[in-house]
C-alpha cells in the first residue's frame, strides 16, 4: 500500500500541472483580466497597463499562455507573498482566500458529518426490512427531499425561521443570512483562531451556531437524502453474498448479519462518493453560500469571476484540483482498509 501511495503522489504533480494549465487556458479564453483591470482602474495609463500585463503574464497566443502559466506557477510555489495581487484594490490574495477556505471548512465539515452520518444510519435502518412500511416511508421521503433543489429549500427555511417567525413572534428565530454581524466576524489569523477568536466556534458557540444552522441544514438535508438511498441500495446488494449466507447459517439474526458483516462491505462503493464529495466541498457550496451570503469559497469564486479577477481565481482553482486528486487517493487507500481482499500494488 505504501508503494502504491508514493506512486500516486508522484503522479499527482504532473496531473496537477496538466489540469491547472488547462484551467489557466480556459480562464484566459473565457475572461479578459486586462479589461477587468481597466474597469476597476479606468484612468490607468498605457505604461500601467503594460506593467499589469507583464506582472500577471497576460501574453497572447498559445505560446503566450504557456509562458504566462509557468511564470505564474513559479510565483505561486514561492509562497503567498509572491502571488500576483488582486485586480480590485491591489490587495494580497492569500488572506481573503484563507478566510474563505476556513469558512467553507466550517460549513462543509459540519454539514457533511450531520448529513452523511444521518444518511448512512437511515439507509441501514431502511435495509433491515426491505419492502416494508418503514423502508417504503424512508425511501419515498429521501426521494422527495433529495429532489428539492438547494436554492428552494434555502429560501423556504429563510421564510419560515426568519421572516414568518418574526411576523408570528415579533423577532426571527434564526438570521436569514450566514454572514456574521459587524464587530463579530471571527478572525482566521492562524489555525487556532477558528476556535479562540471572537465569534469563533468555541469562543461563542451560540453565535456561531445561530448563523450556521440554516446553511448547514440545507447542505445536510441533501446529504442525508442522497446517502440514505446509496446505503440502502449497497446493503441490499451485499445481502445475497456468500459470506452473508454463511453468517446466517451460523444462526446469527438478520440484524447482526447486516450490521456486523454487511455494513463494512457496503461502505466500499460509497467510499468513492464520499471522497468525491469531500474534495468538491472545498470548492464551496456555491448555491447555498450565495443565498445565505456566507463568505466561503463558493461566494469567493462568484465575486472573483464577476470581477474578472484572474489572480484570485487561479489559487482557488489549484486548491480545488489538489483536493479532488488527494481525496481520490484517500478513496483508493480506504478500499484496502475496508476489504482486506483488495491489494494495492
Amino acid at each position: 500500500m505504501l508503494r502504491f501511495a508514493i506512486r500516486r503522489l508522484l503522479w499527482l504533480i504532473p496531473s496537477l500541472v496538466l489540469v491547472t494549465f488547462t484551467v489557466y487556458c480556459a480562464l484566459r479564453i473565457g475572461t479578459n483580466p486586462l479589461n477587468a483591470y481597466l474597469r476597476t482602474n479606468p484612468r490607468a495609463s498605457a505604461a500601467k497597463q503594460a506593467e499589469y500585463v507583464r506582472v500577471n503574464g497576460l501574453y497572447d497566443g498559445l505560446n503566450g499562455y504557456a509562458r504566462g502559466y509557468f511564470e505564474w506557477l513559479w510565483r505561486f510555489v514561492q509562497g503567498p507573498d509572491s502571488w500576483p495581487r488582486s485586480i480590485r484594490g491591489r490587495a494580497r490574495v492569500y488572506p481573503g482566500l484563507k478566510d474563505a477556505l476556513t469558512n467553507t471548512l466550517r460549513l462543509g465539515v459540519a454539514a457533511s458529518v450531520i448529513g452523511i452520518g444521518a444518511g448512512l444510519v437511515i439507509g441501514t435502518i431502511a435495509s433491515l426490512k426491505p419492502g416494508k412500511a418503514l423502508d417504503s416511508t424512508i425511501n419515498t421521503g429521501a426521494f422527495i427531499v433529495g429532489a428539492i433543489p438547494p436554492f428552494v429549500s434555502a429560501v423556504l427555511l429563510q421564510l419560515l425561521f426568519a421572516v414568518k417567525w418574526g411576523d408570528w413572534f415579533g423577532s426571527p428565530l434564526l438570521p436569514p443570512s450566514g454572514r456574521y454581524p459587524a464587530g463579530h466576524t471571527p478572525s482566521t489569523d492562524g489555525f487556532w483562531s477558528i476556535f479562540t477568536s471572537p465569534g469563533a466556534f468555541f469562543s461563542d458557540l451560540w453565535l456561531t451556531a445561530k448563523y450556521m444552522i440554516l446553511p448547514v441544514s440545507v447542505v445536510a438535508i441533501q446529504g442525508a437524502a442522497g446517502y440514505s438511498r446509496y446505503m440502502r441500495a449497497s446493503l441490499l446488494d451485499v445481502k445475497s453474498s456468500d459470506y452473508m449466507r454463511t453468517a446466517r447459517a451460523k444462526g446469527l439474526s438478520e440484524r447482526k448479519v447486516l450490521l456486523k458483516h454487511g455494513v463494512r462491505n457496503a461502505l466500499i462503493p460509497i467510499t468513492t462518493l464520499l471522497a468525491l464529495d469531500a474534495g468538491l466541498i472545498l470548492g464551496g457550496l456555491i448555491i447555498t453560500e450565495n443565498i445565505f451570503e456566507y463568505p466561503g469559497m463558493g461566494r469567493y469564486f462568484l465575486i472573483a469571476t464577476q470581477n474578472g479577477d484572474f489572480p484570485q481565481l487561479m489559487p482557488w482553482m489549484v486548491i480545488i484540483v489538489l483536493s479532488v486528486l488527494l481525496f481520490n487517493l484517500l478513496a483508493d487507500l480506504s478500499y484496502a482498509v475496508l476489504d482486506p481482499r483488495i491489494r494495492l500494488d
